[in-house]
């Protein structure tokens, strides 16, 4: 126990010290789901295998919506994705705030790129 503790004492801190040192993020971080729309076939798959029911797809208005609130970053419907439009980014999305966005959901159309609600 006495040879821990002198360890400890002697070396530096275990955490990074974040406003000097910014973290970086390996490329198997699970972040946030992008969708590339013009790649898209609105099949909804994505939506019958997200655990969470974060993800609504809408055929008829081609339009992609995700509550990311919801959203578990489980990676399931990245790799369900027949035409992997779907991808996994390594960076976390920003904190949502009531004013801001009440419900953190995440619209995507074809005609329009993005929309928050």
């Amino acid at each position: 126990m006495t040879k821990t503790v002198t360890q400890n004492l002697l070396s530096g801190p275990a955490t990074l010290m974040y406003p000097k040192k910014k973290r970086i993020y390996t490329a198997i971080t699970r972040g946030r789901v992008e969708n590339d729309i013009h790649k898209c076939i609105f099949c909804g798959m994505c939506s019958r295998r997200c655990p969470t029911y974060a993800i609504v797809v809408t055929k008829d208005r081609q339009e992609w919506q995700i509550d990311r609130l919801k959203c578990c970053t489980c990676n399931l419907c990245v790799e369900i994705c027949p035409v992997k439009s779907l991808s996994m980014e390594n960076q976390y999305s920003p904190a949502l705030t009531l004013t801001e966005k009440p419900e953190g959901i995440y619209t995507v159309r074809m005609g329009n790129e993005a929309s928050g609600t």
